[in-house]
């Protein structure tokens, strides 16, 4: 990465307290950006804004569009108007049959997957056309393309995601602001907490490269895409999944 890629930027991270949310907050943070790492934990987002130095921690909650607007605000009074969104706040939900999903498990996981994004999405993406530049990148997932057996609220919600994005892309293609996403096939987080092991075995065995992701790995390809150096790619979904996507 380019020394100083981010100078003079500020970065809005959802979901920067860990996994890849931390580890796309820590290579912005690296490039000299100004990181600030929004979650709802945040006791933890302290801890990790702490750890990569010009960064502060805002408790969000981003289902919630007043939520957002109040993170926006206090992000803009201590900092600057954002530059940079990535969003990347996302459960997994249970792992069950459609027949069975509880209802009231899927309304979260749409809530906080998609309308969290789109939230996020929508707080940002008219100032920074006002302002006539602005990178938004959101993090999808292979299982929005592909769809997961078992996990159909988490692949109905990443293929919103990648849904969105392209829309988006499209709306502010002429405005200096581009907006992609990255599909990753699963990688290691905490987030594997919350699957069964039948279902992490059953992701490992669709990568052809017979292992999981990397969360330094993801952020790799979103800080390109957060930078100046992504100048003609809009609307797309970026794939790293160890040769699982097959479009």
């Amino acid at each position: 990465m380019q020394a100083g890629l981010f100078r003079d930027r500020t970065a809005i991270v959802t979901g920067g307290a860990r996994g890849i949310g931390l580890a796309c907050a820590a290579k912005i943070a690296a490039g000299g950006g100004r990181v600030a790492v929004w979650d709802r934990d945040v006791d933890r987002a302290k801890q990790s804004a702490a750890s990569l130095g010009n960064a502060i921690a805002i408790e969000v909650d981003v289902t919630s569009e007043g939520s957002v607007a109040k993170a926006l605000a206090a992000t803009e009074d201590q900092f600057s108007p954002p530059d940079i969104l990535v969003a990347s706040a996302g459960i997994t939900g249970p792992n069950t049959t459609v027949a069975s999903y509880p209802v009231d498990a899927w309304r979260q996981v749409i809530d906080i997957n998609l309308t969290g994004v789109f939230l996020c999405n929508r707080a940002v993406a008219g100032g920074m056309a006002m302002r006539g530049r602005g990178r938004i990148v959101n993090i999808a997932s292979v299982a929005g393309k592909e769809g997961n057996p078992n996990a159909s609220a988490y692949s109905a919600s990443k293929a919103g995601v990648i849904g969105l994005t392209k829309s988006l892309g499209k709306e502010l293609a002429t405005t200096g602001v581009l907006v992609n996403c990255v599909a990753p096939a699963v990688v290691k987080t905490e987030l594997f907490s919350q699957m069964t092991e039948q279902h992490i075995q059953y992701m490992l065995s669709k990568i052809p490269m017979n292992r999981f992701g990397e969360v330094e790995e993801v952020a790799e390809m979103v800080a390109w895409l957060a930078s100046d150096l992504c100048t003609f790619a809009t609307g797309a979904t970026f794939d790293l999944s160890g040769g699982r996507a097959t479009y």
